[in-house]
Formats: structure tokens, sequence, C-alpha cells
């Protein structure tokens, strides 16, 4: 990607190298808080069950912004900049105001105000404070395990979880909670699928808008195709399990996150996204 000498995110955490401790109990509400919560074999439902609760045993915090120095700090928040201008923009077409989330690096595990966030859970969003965290040795991970290498992939991952906040801000996130009330496991994870799969295509319509601005080199779609469908619960779980089981599918198989993040990327229109009715 053509990154460098573009404008820097203003709204990044960088809490690398701090230490908060772990607390003996974990809280906080969400219902959708990792991207790639499975990647290194962990159980997202797993995830969830530890991060519903009260949040009262576990106190988020507050690092003032901070431009990162080094390469891949300064990658991510040029990145993130990149992704505030595209929504900021559509936004404004659409006679609203984008009001930008925050980016948390971190390093091992922070607090949160959705509850305590490990590195092994992955890049996640959390709607109650709207911050994206990440731990960026994540980016190692999914190179050297998942042969999803290079910058648009990991910019995919940022996008997604912004995509994330453009649906909270919505009323996505918050409609598909209220629909989960009182359903079985296998429809409560469907919805999650449905959900998982249009921060897929959201994150196309970024990729679209990066593609406008000449940002992206040869290659860096396949990038991000590449990642798409390196994350899907299928090859998870083949890697993981040895097995298939697409009722516990929680962010959609490799072919259907291809099908949405392709979507994105050839319309660019956020319209094209709703994953909540047509077949996923």
């Amino acid at each position: 990607m053509r990154w460098r000498g573009e404008r820097e995110s203003t709204n990044v955490e960088d809490r690398r190298g701090m230490s908060f401790g772990r607390p003996a109990a974990i809280g906080g509400g969400s219902i959708v808080v990792v991207l790639l919560a499975m990647l290194l074999g962990v159980d997202p439902r797993a995830i969830l069950t530890g991060l519903q609760g009260t949040g009262s045993d576990v106190q988020p915090v507050d690092v003032p912004t901070s431009q990162p120095t080094d390469e891949m700090g300064k990658f991510v928040s040029t990145i993130f900049a990149s992704l505030e201008d595209t929504w900021s923009g559509i936004f404004q077409e659409r006679g609203a105001t984008f009001q930008s989330p925050r980016l948390v690096l971190f390093t091992d595990a922070t607090p949160t105000s959705c509850g305590y966030g490990e590195s092994a859970m992955g890049p996640f969003y959390c709607p109650n404070d709207e911050k994206v965290y990440i731990d960026l040795g994540f980016y190692q991970e999914l190179d050297q395990r998942f042969g999803a290498p290079g910058d648009f992939a990991q910019a995919y991952v940022l996008a997604h979880e912004v995509g994330h906040h453009v649906q909270k801000l919505l009323g996505i996130m918050d409609r598909v909670q209220r629909m989960s009330g009182g359903l079985a496991e296998e429809d409560v994870n469907a919805l999650s699928v449905r959900q998982e799969l249009q921060a897929d295509c959201l994150a196309g319509v970024w990729g679209a808008y990066a593609a406008k601005r000449n940002l992206l080199d040869p290659g860096d779609v396949e990038e991000g195709l590449r990642a798409a469908a390196a994350i899907g619960d299928d090859v998870i779980q083949r890697q993981t399990t040895g097995r298939v089981a697409p009722e516990s599918w929680t962010h959609g198989s490799s072919a259907q996150r291809l099908k949405w993040f392709k979507r994105g990327m050839e319309s660019g229109n956020m319209d094209d996204c709703n994953t909540f009715e047509e077949n996923p």
C-alpha cells in the first residue's frame, strides 16, 4: 500500500509496554467483540461468556492520544486515518456525522469497557467504549500461521473492526442483540455470522475508497482476499478440531467472507452490504 506521507490519526492510544495486571474475574457487556476469536484456538463463546456481566470488576483506562513513532505503529495510525476519512465522507453524503472510534495498541492484555482484553482474542471492537483494540503481534500470526501476509491484509483487519463501529452507529448492533434474545444458540450464531459478514463487506467499501485514491499497489486486493479466505470458520475449525460444524460458526465460511468482502470492494456502496436481507 502507498500509505507513507498520508495523514495519521490522532485518535490513537498507545498502551504498548504498559502492564495493567489481571483481575480475578472478567466483566463488561457486548455480543460481538472479536473478528478473529478462533485464530489462536480460542472458542469465541468462551470469550463472550467471560465478557458478559456488569463490568464493575474491570475498570477501563484512558491513555492520552499519542502518535506512534515506530514503523508498524505509524502504519496502523495511517490506515485508521484513512478509515476515518472514508466513513466521515460516506456519512456526510447521507446527511449524518461520523463519530470516530479510537484505536488502542496494547501488549498482551488491557482493560476495556467490555471486560479484560487479551492478545489471544485477536483484534476486537468494544461498542461500550467505541474503541478498536489490537496487539500488533497478531499480524505475525496472520502471516506465519495463516499465510496471509501483506500490509493490505493487515489493513483489512482494522477495516473490519471499524465496520463494527459503523454497525453500532447505525443501530445494527442493538437490533441484532434484541433479535438474539430467547433464540437457540444455533440461531444466535447465524445472526452473528450475518453481522460479521456485513463488517467484511464494509471493510471492502473502505478498500474501494483506497483504490480510488490510488493507495493500493498491485497485488493488494489479492492480499485482502487471501486474508478473508484464511480466517473462515470452516478453515479454522479444520485446523483446530479436524471437523467442520456450520451450526457453530460465528463469522462465516471462507467462501462467505470472500463473497462479502469482494461485494464491498466491487460496489463501494454500503447499501449493498445488507447481509440480513439475502442469503449470506
